[in-house]
């Protein structure tokens, strides 16, 4: 998918299964991509990201960043700790996989205005991950 960059530090990620995802949900979603970055990246550099650009002293599963002023026009970045993952799928007993194909969606919502703070807005934001996992089974390792 053009304008699409896709960086892993798993040799075993499927980076054509993130693009077909990624295609699939511009589908769904209609939206158009400008420029986006997926990065799977070790839980280390998520702290230090998350240190460095959002002052907080903790590791996290996904952080996205919007630089689009358009809603449907995606310009920005996702990263997404794999040992976060991998910890959230032992955690909530489904595969590194669907966890992975999970956290893209997430990313994915937030680019596009979803929003996970208010408890409301996490619902929502929740349904419709929940949704689109189940409606997009992309084998990603």
């Amino acid at each position: 998918m053009k304008n699409l960059h896709v960086y892993s530090i798993s040799k075993s990620l499927k980076k054509k299964g993130i693009h077909d995802l990624i295609k699939s949900l511009s589908n769904e979603l209609y939206f158009k991509i400008l420029n986006l970055e997926i990065n799977f990246i070790s839980a280390k550099s998520i702290l230090d990201i998350n240190k460095t650009y959002l002052n907080h002293d903790y590791t996290t599963d996904i952080i996205t960043f919007n630089y689009s002023e358009i809603v449907n026009e995606l310009d920005g970045e996702i990263f997404i700790s794999i040992d976060d993952a991998l910890s959230n799928s032992k955690k909530f007993n489904v595969s590194v996989s669907d966890e992975l194909v999970r956290l893209v969606i997430h990313g994915i919502l937030h680019l596009l205005g979803y929003d996970d703070i208010a408890h409301s807005d996490k619902k929502i934001m929740k349904r419709m991950e929940n949704k689109l996992l189940s409606k997009f089974k992309i084998v990603l390792l």
